[in-house]
């Protein structure tokens, strides 16, 4: 069976075979075609062993007994969960397992399901080179048509160079109009710029020259006045303000016995509450300044006038004075 196999493969196809050979009756033989069939799906594409294209699950003939391990459930759930395209040739044409319902493709015997797995090589080249050659027929069909299309419009269109013929001599054309009427309007303005020039006579310019400076002078002489005018504005404001200074200044208020307190930075103390005991202060005067240190916080008492002695009545009986009479 396998090598009907391996020849019908070998003659329309040449290819590499894989062989997993197991038991395909008896006890335990289930198993072991679903782990034969698990066991290709797992290869990897790119792996040492490479991944096989079809799995082929094929035996010869036999009585029912000897075909019952393809109707078990193990192996029909494998042969359902192939990633790999999978062709049944269980047994003979008039065999019939549950495999064959689960596989993609079902063959009568052995050799037919190597006839499914690989075409015939010389058909397969002849179909290709066949297919090859119209493609190739097809392609040059189409270039072909493609370049009468292409004359044709070339020869509607017509010679580019000529098409463009009228518009270049019209264009030279009035690049040499342009110049030459630039060329007149320019000698047009020369002469009335000689024209205007000619008429101004010696008289005129004497005149102008006289009125400006006659202009000059007196624009001279506002000057001075204005500018004299504002400096002594500008005096009199300078002294109100500086009078108005003089009114308010602390200097002033100094000289009528009044004293300012100033803490070490030089900033006025204005409070009792910006002050500290042993704090140094300077206390400027009107005729200078002095140093002090903030002591406690004790009232001076006022000076209590003297009491005056009492006049005394002269004795009566004192011989220094006349008594009286009454």
């Amino acid at each position: 069976m396998i090598r009907d196999i391996l020849h019908r493969l070998a003659d329309r196809f040449p290819r590499h075979v894989l062989i997993w050979p197991v038991p395909v009756q008896g006890e335990g033989a289930a198993e072991k075609i679903a782990a034969a069939i698990d066991g290709f799906n797992a290869l990897a594409v790119d792996g040492r062993v490479a991944r096989p294209d079809v799995l082929i699950v094929a035996r010869g003939g036999g009585s029912l007994e000897d075909l019952m391990p393809f109707n078990e459930e193990v192996v029909v759930r494998a042969a359902a969960a192939s990633d790999i395209p999978l062709i049944s040739a269980v047994g003979h044409e008039t065999d019939t397992t549950l495999i064959d319902y689960a596989s993609d493709r079902r063959a009568p015997t052995p050799t037919a399901a190597a006839e499914m797995a690989v075409p015939v090589r010389r058909e397969l080249i002849e179909l290709v080179s066949d297919r090859s050659h119209r493609l190739l027929s097809s392609a040059g069909r189409y270039l072909t048509e493609r370049e009468d299309k292409v004359r044709n419009c070339g020869r509607l269109l017509g010679d580019p160079t000529r098409l463009l013929e009228g518009p270049t001599q019209s264009l030279d054309r009035c690049a040499e109009r342009l110049k030459s009427a630039l060329s007149l309007f320019i000698r047009k303005e020369e002469a009335k710029l000689y024209d205007r020039a000619g008429g101004i006579r010696r008289g005129t310019v004497d005149a102008l020259v006289r009125h400006s400076a006659s202009n000059l002078d007196n624009t001279r002489k506002r000057f001075a006045r204005e500018f004299t005018r504002s400096i002594a504005e500008f005096d009199r404001h300078l002294v109100t303000v500086n009078a108005r200074f003089e009114a308010v200044a602390y200097t002033n208020v100094l000289k009528r016995g009044f004293a300012v307190i100033r803490d070490s930075a030089g900033h006025a103390i204005e409070q009792a509450s910006g002050t500290s005991t042993g704090s140094h202060v300077a206390i400027e005067f009107r005729d200078g300044r002095v140093g002090a240190v903030i002591g406690d916080a004790k009232p001076v008492e006022a000076d209590k006038p003297t009491p005056k002695a009492k006049s005394r009545k002269p004795d009566p009986g004192s011989s220094g004075s006349q008594g009286s009479l009454l």
